[in-house]
């Protein structure tokens, strides 16, 4: 959950700083991360991730660089975020 004025960062910013493409993150979210809050802007609709879903994705990537699968890293980055 977002906390008041918590900073939060677009995707472009969590594609840098994590290393997954943009194209992975909006896919992922389908289905491993919560999806971002919008933020809109005229007719746009723009991602703003926190600072608990970069984590989030830093440690599925971390984990598919160690050979699991996508699900498999998912579920187990998940339980271990849910542990802190």
């Amino acid at each position: 959950m977002k906390k008041k004025f918590e900073k939060t960062f677009s995707i472009g910013d969590v594609s840098r700083i994590t290393g997954v493409s943009q194209r992975k993150l909006r896919s992922w979210e389908r289905k491993y991360i919560p999806k971002p809050e919008r933020i809109v802007c005229g007719d746009r609709a723009y991602r703003r991730y926190t600072q608990a879903q970069i984590d989030l994705v830093k440690l599925i990537k971390e984990y598919q660089d160690q050979g699991f699968t996508l699900s498999a890293a998912a579920k187990k980055a998940q339980d271990d975020m849910a542990k802190d």
